[in-house]
């Protein structure tokens, strides 16, 4: 064994150190995002938000009111509308994970500094994997997964910077990435190579990347679909004209989301945002093809599942600018569209032969 190869076992060896010791932080700020759920259940602020939302949930009423002549007129309160309008928000955003309690505040402060330290341990075993194998950290599942997480929190933390409303999001996407990591470390492992030859190209660099920064995005705006569906049937039984009103558990967790119309406008700009990118995976994988294999398109079948998945999200975006197509349903369309996303990947990779299937998993 030479030098330069031991070097590269111990990179790996380091990497899988860094990679587990992530997954232990993770788990912290798991526990912190849970402590800032419950905490901020029991804030007076959210309890006082709850009840507002009843009350102007309640039905119109009339009142008498005096008139100069002495006389009485009957004036109808008009009702407060409480759930969003197509163009319009008409429900104020819910006062967050915390509720608005220091106590839950703290914890979720906390939270979001575990989820930081995480990201960088994180960050750097996928540094030490590429180092190992002297490439980019993108040759199997194994890799493609570690790498697909840690852009997914980038993503998330980012997004914090810019001082955006998603701290809600925390609890969910650690939640995933820890998943991610223990499929990645128990199932999808595979020590570190080198490429086989139709992959050693820069497209590597340009495909891959595009394709993982993708996916971790539009994993975000998964996530804010999701919740939409929720918060959505949340606020119309709050509005229903029977009375009847979602279920204890359901009001401590939903009514501190942001509004319908404002995690459908945020799960929209996520996925407008990265189509473009994702478009331009597609036009390079296809250059990347004819340069390996001699054709630019030959039906293999990540290739059409990735073609699947691009028509799934136009399908999507054109229903958003469709009337009668706005609201849930585009909503499922997107949850689909991600769904072919996901099959792409793992189900591709796992189950279905093709000119991609180079390294088992």
């Amino acid at each position: 064994m030479n030098l330069a190869t031991a070097a590269n076992e111990d990179m790996a060896n380091i990497s899988n150190v860094l990679i587990y010791s992530a997954m232990a932080v993770y788990t912290l700020a798991f526990i912190a995002h849970m402590a800032e759920w419950v905490f901020g259940s029991r804030s007076k602020v959210a309890r006082t938000a709850a009840a507002l939302t009843e009350s102007a949930a309640a039905p119109a009423v009339t009142v008498q009111a005096a008139r100069k002549d002495g006389g009485t007129a009957v004036l109808e309160r008009p009702k407060v509308v409480t759930r969003s309008v197509a163009g319009r928000r008409d429900v104020p955003d819910g006062p967050g994970a915390a509720g608005g309690s220091e106590q839950g505040d703290l914890y979720g402060r906390i939270a979001v500094s575990l989820t930081v330290l995480a990201f960088l341990i994180h960050f750097g075993g996928v540094l030490t994997r590429a180092l190992s194998v002297e490439r980019a950290p993108w040759g199997n599942m194994y890799e493609f997964s570690i790498t697909f997480s840690v852009v997914a929190v980038g993503a998330y933390l980012v997004l914090l910077v810019l001082k955006k409303n998603v701290r809600w999001l925390g609890l969910l996407l650690v939640t995933t990435v820890l998943l991610d990591l223990g499929l990645a470390v128990s199932v999808l492992y595979t020590a570190s190579d080198q490429l086989v030859p139709a992959l050693d190209s820069y497209w590597l660099w340009i495909h891959v990347s595009c394709a993982i920064i993708s996916g971790a995005v539009l994993y975000l705006g998964f996530v804010g679909t999701l919740l939409y569906l929720f918060r959505d049937r949340y606020e119309a039984k709050l509005a229903d004209p029977l009375g009847r009103q979602p279920g204890a558990f359901a009001s401590s967790v939903l009514e501190r989301l942001p509004s319908a119309a404002s995690l459908d406008k945020f799960a929209y700009r996520i996925n407008a945002t990265v189509f473009p990118l994702w478009t331009f995976t597609i036009i390079a994988g296809a250059i990347w093809a004819e340069a390996a294999w001699g054709r630019y398109w030959g039906w293999d079948p990540k290739e059409v599942w990735s073609f699947i998945t691009w028509v799934a999200y136009a399908c999507y975006l054109h229903a958003r600018a469709t009337a009668g197509w706005k609201g849930r349903k585009a909503a499922y369309l997107a949850l689909i569209a991600f769904a072919c996303y996901l099959f792409n990947y793992y189900g591709v990779n796992i189950f279905i032969t093709g000119k991609h299937s180079y390294a088992g998993v």
